[in-house]
């Protein structure tokens, strides 16, 4: 990422009447970024991409484009172009039509609009369908229309704003990755507005999760999922088992908590004192599930299998402790389900590392 940021947020803040949809937000994006905002529904992500785009003014704060404050500069003349959740593509223009109607607008010549509309037809990979009208595309072809056309006045951002919500399970997976290929090809800065984990967590170099106008934590999918900074971000972004105890120890690498006979070991990743709260974090995929007891006090129950989720590629147990605590635990399904020896009712034993949990304050 370059030294200054192209897009920056500056203690922005927007209402709504009494509602604010933006509260105090500061927020930095860098050239050639493909940057994800990422929240549940009503968290103000969408509002934010409005108001880059310039479709809204922030009541307080500022929002520049390469160190340019925008206020006043309408949508058209602003170097960015968004790409609607619906597409909004015209019905009685062809896909050819379609991209080249931005370029019309903005009066350039027919064999410069000609060039760049083969451009984009080669780029989404759809010039054998150039003179077809939308109807007469699937939701793939049609998504791929829109994005052609948004990029095709070569904007220094493109706004995404859940491009991908309407395609179904398998085509959307498939065109996460066709989207991460084309941005780095094109070396454009793209944000993407989404509610969906999987998809930010794939397609995006940085993330930020917010939550009722503010940013909840800004970092790297893996940072994001590995280490969140608080217990709602860790539930919000995957599957997670949130463990609640006392700190009865804090040792320079690790902080020892005690909840109805469970002791835990977790690193010390946050700063506790004992006799304080605090929770250990712990992801599925991060627990052992065994028949045998391990040797070790730590990090390790017993309890009973009360259900089983079979997802194909992982199952699923929910456990319930001695302790009376529900734990989720994940494995592999290496072999073939038949073969699996775990069941329902099924006495077993959990165990985990120090460093599998993670240690969180708030």
């Amino acid at each position: 990422m370059a030294a200054q940021p192209l897009v920056t947020f500056d203690r922005v803040t927007k209402r709504f009447g009494d509602f604010t949809a933006i509260d105090d937000l500061t927020l930095d994006i860098f050239e050639r970024e493909f940057f994800a905002l990422l929240g549940p529904s009503g968290c103000g992500k969408t509002t934010l991409l409005r108001l880059l785009a310039g479709f809204e003014a922030p009541d307080e704060g500022r929002v520049l484009l390469g160190g340019e404050d925008l206020a006043g500069v309408p949508p058209y003349r602003r170097p960015v172009n968004m790409m609607f959740q619906s597409y909004a593509l015209f019905p009685h223009l062809t896909v050819a039509g379609n991209i080249a109607f931005g370029l019309k607008q903005d009066r350039l010549p027919k064999a410069e609009i000609a060039e760049r509309v083969d451009e984009m037809l080669a780029l989404v990979q759809l010039g054998a369908l150039a003179q077809r009208k939308p109807d007469q595309l699937s939701g793939g072809q049609r998504q791929r229309v829109a994005l052609a056309r948004s990029l095709a006045k070569r904007p220094k951002v493109l706004l995404l704003d859940e491009p991908l919500a309407a395609l179904d399970r398998k085509l959307r997976e498939e065109t996460r990755f066709e989207l991460k290929e084309l941005q780095a090809r094109l070396a454009t800065t793209f944000v993407i507005v989404t509610h969906d984990q999987d998809e930010a967590m794939t397609v995006a170099d940085r993330i930020a999760v917010m939550d009722h106008g503010r940013i909840a934590q800004v970092g790297v999918p893996a940072e994001i999922y590995e280490q969140p900074n608080s217990r709602w971000v860790a539930e919000f972004v995957g599957d997670v088992n949130l463990i609640e105890g006392r700190v009865t120890t804090v040792y320079p690498s690790f902080v020892l908590l005690e909840r109805d006979g469970l002791r835990l070991r977790v690193a010390a990743t946050a700063v506790v004192s004992p006799g304080t709260t605090a929770w250990a974090a712990l992801r599925p995929e991060k627990i052992s599930i065994a028949h045998e007891a391990s040797d070790s006090a730590e990090n390790g129950a017993a309890g009973i299998v009360t259900d089983i989720g079979y997802l194909g590629t992982v199952s699923r147990y929910k456990v319930r402790l001695d302790c009376g605590l529900v734990v989720e635990a994940a494995m592999m399904n290496a072999s073939r389900r038949a073969s699996q020896t775990i069941g329902v009712n099924d006495r077993v034993w959990l165990s985990w590392t120090p460093e599998a949990g993670v240690l969180l304050t708030r």
